[in-house]
């Protein structure tokens, strides 16, 4: 797990920005963002759902109002330490109840769970959901994350049950 050190941490925003320009937080500035609280479940690859969460954090729709994509995006890669990197699209990374999670059930999350920043987009499987998040890269054209690069499905819908590469159906992933 990654050593937090909260006078250098910063989240990048960056890619196809609206500006062109890459936008930085620092922590103190990314943690006293408004803050929301959804309740979700959450679908591990491996047959698990873990239901009910109180997820509290800051919304995709927030970030997007300070660093907004340009128009024509359609991609979100979310990167985490260590290279760590998830491809969603981005009508999922716009829904209400994605965020940018800094607390579980009312408590900080834990370094496990991704502290001090994790993705969660509780409507999909949960490789989607990166741990320690550093950046997101905003894309015109789809590309593959970590687990996708390694037959994981692109889209990753736990509904559907697309857990591999060889399920996708024609436009579900990048060519």
């Amino acid at each position: 797990m990654p050593t937090f050190r909260p006078a250098t941490w910063e989240l990048r925003v960056m890619g196809a920005t609206a500006s062109g320009e890459q936008h930085r937080f620092t922590w103190p500035e990314f943690s006293a963002l408004p803050r929301t609280t959804v309740m979700a479940d959450f679908h591990c690859v491996t047959k698990f759902s873990v239901m009910g969460n109180e997820w509290g954090g800051v919304s995709t729709a927030t970030l997007m109002e300070i660093a907004p994509p340009a128009p024509g995006v359609k991609h979100v890669m979310i990167w985490g330490e260590y290279g760590y990197s998830a491809n969603v699209r981005m009508s999922d990374f716009t829904r209400p109840e994605t965020l940018f999670v800094l607390e579980l059930d009312e408590k900080p999350i834990s370094a496990e769970r991704g502290f001090p920043v994790r993705m969660v987009v509780p409507h999909l499987y949960a490789w989607k959901s990166v741990k320690w998040v550093r950046a997101v890269e905003y894309m015109l054209e789809d590309r593959r994350g970590f687990w996708e690069e390694r037959g994981y499905h692109n889209i990753a819908d736990p509904w559907r049950e697309q857990r591999y590469s060889y399920q996708e159906e024609p436009g579900e992933g990048p060519p």
